[in-house]
C-alpha cells in the first residue's frame, strides 16, 4: 500500500471523539500537610530535598552536596555558581561534560513529589537529563495537593515545553535490577526556600 492510501484509510477509519469524563474534584480533597507530604513523597521517588532558611544559602548548601562539581549551569538568579554559560544558541551536543545543573521549579505536586519546570527556567531543553546532577530550587509555598490542581495550574501555559520530574531517572529490568541515571540526571536535590 502507498503511504497515501495508508493515510487515506486513517482518515476515514477515525473512531468518534468521546468527551472526557466529568471528574468531581471534591473527592480528591484531602487534610494534608503539604509541607511534609511532599518531602515524604520526594524521598520515596529517590530525590533528596533540603529546606533552607533563606536563598542566601543555596551555594554553601550545593558546594557541600556537590564538592566535586566543576562544569555547572545555573539558570537562576539565586546562585552564582556557574562555570559553563548556556544559551538558546547552545549546540546542545556540546553539553555533554555538565556535571551540576542549577534550575528553578514553578511548583511542586505533594500527590507524587514531582516538580513541574518548563523552558522559561533553562535555555536548553536537554539540559535537566544531560547533566549529571540536578538541583531544582522551589519555594515552598508554591505546592499544590494532586496533578488535578495541577494541570490547572499548566492550563494557559505560555511556553511550548515543560515537564513533570520526579527523582533522578531510573529503570529496572524484569529481574529486578534497579539503575539510577539510566536516561538522565543522577541525582536530583530539590533546595527548598
Amino acid at each position: 500500500m502507498s503511504r497515501e492510501t495508508i493515510l487515506k484509510s486513517i482518515k476515514q477509519n477515525k473512531p468518534n471523539l468521546l468527551p472526557l469524563p466529568e471528574i468531581d474534584l471534591d473527592k480528591f480533597q484531602e487534610d494534608l500537610n503539604l509541607l511534609a507530604s511532599f518531602k515524604e513523597k520526594v524521598a520515596l521517588v529517590g530525590g533528596n530535598i533540603i529546606e533552607l532558611d533563606s536563598a542566601k544559602e543555596i551555594d554553601t548548601e550545593i558546594q557541600k552536596r556537590y564538592p566535586k562539581a566543576k562544569d555547572i549551569v545555573t539558570c537562576t538568579q539565586k546562585s552564582s555558581l556557574e562555570t559553563v554559560s548556556i544559551s538558546e544558541k547552545t549546540n546542545p551536543h556540546t553539553m555533554a561534560s555538565i556535571d551540576l545543573a542549577i534550575i528553578e521549579g514553578d511548583f511542586g505536586v505533594v500527590e507524587n513529589g514531582a516538580i513541574w519546570i518548563t523552558e522559561n527556567e533553562f535555555p536548553i531543553r536537554v539540559l535537566p537529563f544531560i547533566t549529571n546532577d540536578l538541583v531544582i530550587v522551589l519555594d515552598k509555598e508554591k505546592l499544590c495537593t494532586n496533578l488535578h490542581e495541577a494541570y490547572k495550574l499548566i492550563a494557559n501555559r505560555d511556553r511550548n515545553f515543560g515537564l513533570f520530574i520526579a527523582g533522578p531517572s531510573k529503570t529496572a529490568d524484569i529481574e529486578q535490577c534497579l539503575v539510577i541515571g539510566a536516561q538522565g540526571a543522577m541525582s536530583l536535590t530539590i533546595l527548598l526556600i
